[in-house]
């Protein structure tokens, strides 16, 4: 499990995003790249990092959830994810 201040900071950087991401955009369309670099670096999308809601495990990330593999797998067996069933042929 991530520590909640790594938790926390990714949120934070989403916030950032969202909140610059207007600007950014009227400044990248009008190329004025000095004004760009003046920005916060955490206010670049390409910063964030998809991570895992409920253990903040950064790898094995499934978007369509928002959870990483091993937790869906431990919730889709305790049948916590609504219309998820293990397979079998």
């Amino acid at each position: 499990m991530a520590k909640e201040g790594i938790k926390a900071r990714e949120v934070k950087r989403a916030r950032l995003v969202a909140k610059f991401a207007e600007k950014r955009a009227e400044l990248k369309a009008a190329g004025d790249y000095q004004a760009l670099d003046k920005l916060p670096k955490n206010a670049s999308p390409v910063r964030l990092h998809n991570r895992c809601k409920l253990t903040g495990r950064p790898k094995g990330y499934m978007r369509q959830f928002g959870i990483s593999r091993v937790t869906f797998r431990e919730m889709a067996l305790a049948g916590k994810i609504p219309g998820i069933r293990k397979a079998s042929w």
